[in-house]
């Protein structure tokens, strides 16, 4: 009885092995793609990765950095918004160089002003005073020479009239009233020639350093905040109010790295698209007179063609689709700039990942 039930048992297991086996063995039927894969529309092309850019006469898009360090007081521009040459995009607290610049701009015109006094010496109210203190010396010479001139004719007439004393007395008060007119008038021409020629320039030195400093300090206090260099449209703002940035840029918490504060491109209805060409596909690329290429959109099966524009003629690192900054394997590239109309049926934006294929010689 108990090998009757081990027979059994080995043979519903077979059985179960069996149809176990049968099911696994089936392969799933492969699903139909939900889009075409691209494939060379040249019957001799070269693929390349491509990343799509704005239209830019030479570069890439344009990263802006703040000159100064400090915190973000205020974002004025939203991405996607249309700006002009010279809006104001974004400021950072500027308070400490606000009070500085305008601490160097009270004193330059403090010294203007005091240079203008010195050019505008004499004030007549000063010569006014000088003016009268010559007359009135002069009027107290012409009372001492009065009355020397009385003392001496008393004493001519009769000697005992007078005493030498007071003859005395007479002639030196004279002497002192003479001196007085002399020194007085002299004071009146120092204050009527007005201010010293030295004296000047050494008061126009001081406003132009002072002028200078001043300039100076406004100009910094200008770079507070980050204007647009050109027409465009916005980008990319990755930085917010409250953010504190330097001449790295922003701190991105997700890739721990610096960024660009802004990035601005232009606001054409035409993009660019920058494909890498292998170094070892080079020898293949035709003249660029009779280049030819097409753009292929992930994801879809569109495709796009495309105008050739320029090359970069510096071979680098293939690091701008990857990142990467330390090379595993030295794969080296060429990018090739071609031009575009964004067309309306698509949804294609800067820094979108395409392949592109470049019609072979």
């Amino acid at each position: 009885m108990h090998n009757k039930i081990i027979f059994i048992a080995s043979g519903l297991a077979l059985v179960l092995a069996l149809v176990s086996a049968f099911i696994f063995s089936e392969q799933p039927k492969a699903q139909s793609p939900v889009f075409n894969p691209t494939v060379d529309p040249y019957a001799h092309g070269i693929y390349s990765e491509g990343m799509i850019e704005s239209d830019q006469a030479q570069g890439e898009n344009i990263n802006l950095y703040p000159e100064v360090p400090g915190p973000i007081t205020r974002v004025l521009v939203a991405e996607g918004q249309k700006v002009h040459k010279g809006d104001a995009l974004l400021t950072i607290d500027d308070s400490v160089q606000r009070a500085t610049t305008a601490q160097l701009q009270a004193q330059a015109e403090g010294a203007l002003a005091m240079l203008h006094e010195l050019r505008a010496e004499p004030r007549p109210e000063t010569l006014a005073v000088s003016v009268a203190q010559v007359d009135n010396a002069r009027a107290t010479l012409q009372n001492a020479r009065d009355q020397l001139e009385k003392e001496q004719h008393s004493y001519q007439m009769d000697p005992k009239s007078v005493s030498r004393n007071d003859l005395d007395n007479a002639i030196n008060a004279e002497r002192i009233a003479a001196t007085n007119l002399e020194v007085v008038d002299r004071q009146y021409q120092l204050t009527r020639a007005g201010a010293w020629i030295y004296d000047i320039q050494n008061q126009e030195r001081t406003y132009t350093s002072l002028q200078r400093s001043y300039l100076s300090a406004a100009a910094l206090l200008a770079k507070y905040t980050i204007r647009a260099p050109n027409d465009g449209v916005v980008l990319a703002v990755q930085a917010t109010a409250g953010s504190y940035v330097s001449s790295q840029g922003a701190y991105d918490s997700y890739t721990q790295g610096f960024d660009p504060l802004i990035v601005m491109g232009r606001a054409e209805s035409s993009l660019e698209v920058r494909a890498y060409i292998d170094e070892i596909l080079i020898h293949e690329m035709p003249d660029p007179s009779r280049m030819q290429a097409e753009m292929f959109i992930r994801g879809t099966s569109d495709h796009v063609p495309l105008s050739f524009v320029r090359i970069q003629p510096y071979i680098s690192p293939k690091i701008e689709l990857s990142d990467e900054r330390q090379e595993l394997v030295d794969v080296r590239v060429l990018p090739v700039i071609f031009r575009f109309t964004n067309p309306a049926t698509l949804h294609l934006y800067p820094g979108q990942l395409v392949d592109v294929y470049v019609k072979s010689q």
